[in-house]
């Protein structure tokens, strides 16, 4: 590996701490150069002796919501593997089927929250239903998507050589959304957070989402941006797990210079 290759790899192992620093410190100075409330704007500051002062509330509830939100999105996935597969691979299911999950997506989730209240009640399984729900659209769509794009000609050529339908998918479909599958884990696992936090405010003893529940009760606005800052550490590991499982096994997808460099 060359100089410039080894420099420009450590700039963009850095530019992360960088934005995000930067960003904090900009934050920080507008603050206090205009003087705003800290009921309407904390500084960082104030917000770092939150996560410290609370940092025990903050860690048991932000384990509750990790564990919630992943549950569901762990179904999304299996979910809408399947189903993904089941629409690109057939017509029929695809025409039949597409209207009614396109319907049931449109239902803002916070709108099913008190449905699952009233089947389940207050607990742990509305969050992880509500993570679900919300994530699993993006994973069906995208793995359709993949399935449904192999080109004619390839098709003729593999049944010209005895392939089955079958082993079209296998061997050709299933390898070709692959990247599509990837790409639109890393959106679910954002929205699967966005559904455990809002029926965690509303459904549920424990979790961030609770914890900002009661902080916006007692007018603590440091410990309810110190929750939401514990959510976005949450939602970056999520992400960046997702990235590395990706990085190793779709790989060979990345042809653009520009991706890789």
């Amino acid at each position: 590996m060359t100089h410039a290759k080894r420099r420009r790899r450590a700039i963009l192992a850095a530019a992360p701490w960088v934005f995000t620093l930067g960003f904090f410190l900009i934050w920080e100075l507008l603050v206090r150069a205009t003087g705003t409330s800290t009921f309407v704007l904390p500084a960082p500051s104030l917000i770092a002796e939150a996560l410290w002062q609370f940092r025990g509330p903050l860690s048991l509830h932000s384990f509750h919501t990790a564990w919630m939100t992943f549950a569901g999105f762990a179904l999304a996935v299996v979910f809408g593997l399947l189903l993904g597969m089941a629409l690109g691979a057939s017509r029929l299911v695809h025409a039949g089927s597409y209207p009614l999950l396109v319907g049931f997506n449109a239902i803002p989730k916070v709108a099913v929250v008190p449905i699952l209240v009233i089947w389940f009640g207050v607990g742990w399984l509305p969050p992880v239903l509500t993570a679900f729900l919300i994530s699993f659209f993006p994973i069906v769509v995208n793995v359709a998507t993949g399935l449904a794009t192999i080109e004619p000609e390839t098709e003729d050529v593999l049944r010209a050589l005895g392939a089955s339908k079958r082993d079209i998918i296998v061997k050709v479909g299933i390898p070709r959304a692959m990247p599509y599958f990837f790409g639109s884990l890393k959106v679910a696992i954002t929205l699967a957070f966005v559904g455990s936090v809002i029926a965690e405010y509303n459904a549920s003893n424990f979790g961030v989402g609770n914890l900002m529940a009661r902080a916006s009760a007692d007018f603590n606005v440091p410990l309810l941006f110190a929750a939401l800052i514990a959510l976005a550490v949450l939602g970056v590991i999520m992400y960046a797990a997702t990235a590395i499982v990706e990085k190793r096994m779709t790989g060979w997808a990345q042809r653009s210079q520009m991706a890789s460099a």
